[in-house]
């Protein structure tokens, strides 16, 4: 069959080389000149720079677009196991390293906050099992078809809800399980892995941990943008064509069946389409004729970031990878998110590629992706907002580092929620959709097809099972073993 892809985001590059490996024609066609989306890279001043997200986990989701492709992942893709997940700084002076390895975290942990190492422990388990209960089923397979739900495993999971925490808060759960303010910060943090609040967010949400602590952190050589062009490449060998610099204006329908797409003032018929783009604006701009589905479509978007992207003429041999530095009111910095606005003391994410890619930098230098979460785009003043936020996170940094990193800074870029939008098409440059604010957010996300439109399917962090590489990627899988489940034989 001849499948239309929309967009070549990490969702539409997977979903490519997946649908290729079956034997499908499948073209894709991307507003950019490169693909990848979010997933990107730049060089500037002899710096590079991964522009979007700067976090591998669950690396097994890419080695198994190789598998299923018929290729060895290890020929392609190569990565690393990341000993310090992160480290935590504290405007008061309190570090902690959060080991790869649960039982030295749960040290470090007793030994900084003095909170006994089994009480750690324990979390980490409970985080696994409730991720090997409830995620395996379902984040890798459609909520909107019913043999997900005919199935032992599902019917497990459904016996074990009152475990899962579901109508507690994350922070509630920490505070329960946890209790040490700091402790319950750290964790509070991964609730923006999916740009969401961590005291509103359902706790089932508390198995994220488990894809650092449990499975692992990961660099891949050659930086995050990596993994998109070991993706783009596989895509391209099982024989999918890419067209950039070429973006869609409509999808065609014929009596509620997709038959196509517009594309620089040409039309191009297929059996099949799958739209990578934000499923807010897949409707609205491509779509504009079509029923639309407004409570999906207006529901709470999930945070946005704002990014400085900073050469620095200095190493920090005691930085990491991946650094926090904490505000010191959590709950005030959620708070003024949801009103729209920064705090003024935001917590502060580094992410240094020169500390495993040094030619990331000149000799002596250090690369550093410095984001601060920030809501999603309604009209604010970004650039007062950003001009005040810059100096708040420089007087944090220089506050925990000794130093004034301002005087630094070799060369400079920015990306804020709008050059997120103009750039990757996501809805008011929101990270991953919509937001997991809510008990039933994972069931109100988008399906990965239309119930509508027929032969109509979407890929991508805007619908199931959310955003973030690991999720796009099972986003991919999904549409691939939709399409194949309702073809096989057929093509």
């Amino acid at each position: 069959m001849k499948i239309g892809i929309i967009g070549a985001g990490i969702a539409g590059v997977a979903a490519a080389a997946r649908l290729s490996a079956r034997g499908h024609q499948v073209e894709v066609f991307e507003n950019n000149g490169y693909p990848g989306g979010k997933l990107s890279e730049f060089v500037q001043d002899g710096y590079r720079f991964d522009a979007g997200p700067s976090l591998f986990t669950m690396p097994q989701f890419v080695d198994a677009v190789f598998r299923e492709a018929g290729e060895n992942p290890q020929a392609h893709f190569q990565y690393e196991k990341v000993p310090v997940v992160c480290r935590y700084h504290w405007d008061d002076g309190t570090r902690l390293n959060a080991w790869a390895e649960p039982a030295d975290f749960a040290a470090e942990v007793e030994r900084i906050l003095g909170v006994p190492a089994p009480t750690l422990l324990r979390f980490l388990e409970n985080s696994r099992r409730k991720y090997e209960l409830s995620g395996q089923i379902f984040l890798e397979k459609s909520l909107h078809k019913a043999d997900t739900w005919l199935n032992k495993r599902v019917a497990k999971a459904l016996l074990h809800i009152p475990e899962m925490d579901i109508f507690s808060s994350m922070n509630a759960v920490h505070e329960r399980d946890l209790k040490h303010p700091k402790l319950v910060q750290l964790f509070n943090r991964f609730a923006t892995y999916n740009g969401s609040n961590p005291y509103k967010a359902p706790g089932i949400l508390t198995i994220i941990p488990h894809f650092e602590h449990g499975i692992g952190a990961f660099y891949p050589k050659g930086g995050m943008f990596s993994i998109t062009n070991s993706l783009y490449e596989l895509a391209l060998r099982k024989g999918a064509v890419f067209h950039f610099n070429s973006p869609v204006s409509e999808i065609i329908t014929e009596n509620d069946v997709a038959k196509g797409l517009m594309a620089k003032g040409e039309q191009h018929s297929f059996d099949l389409i799958v739209s990578n783009m934000d499923i807010y604006h897949t409707y609205k701009k491509l779509l504009p004729h079509a029923r639309h589905p407004e409570r999906t479509l207006q529901q709470e978007r999930s945070t946005s970031a704002l990014i400085f992207y900073w050469g620095i003429r200095q190493q920090f041999p005691d930085l990491q990878l991946h650094n926090i530095f904490f505000s010191n009111d959590y709950l005030s910095e959620f708070e003024a998110m949801a009103a729209g606005q920064v705090c003024d003391d935001p917590t502060v994410y580094v992410n240094i590629t020169s500390k495993y890619s040094p030619g990331d930098a000149p000799a002596g230098h250090e690369a550093w992706f410095v984001m601060v979460n920030v809501p999603a785009n309604s009209g604010q003043d970004w650039d007062a907002m950003i001009e005040r936020t810059r100096r708040n996170v420089l007087r944090k940094l220089s506050h925990n580092l000794g130093v004034d990193i301002g005087a630094l800074i070799a060369t400079e870029a920015t990306l804020d929620p709008r050059s997120i939008e103009a750039k990757t098409a996501s809805y008011q440059g929101a990270l991953y959709g919509t937001s997991s604010n809510s008990q039933m957010a994972a069931f109100l996300r988008h399906p990965n097809f239309s119930s509508r439109i027929q032969n109509l399917y979407f890929a991508g962090g805007s619908v199931h099972p959310g955003g973030g590489i690991p999720l796009c990627l099972l986003s991919a899988k999904i549409v691939d073993e939709l399409i194949f489940g309702r073809f096989d034989g057929l093509r």
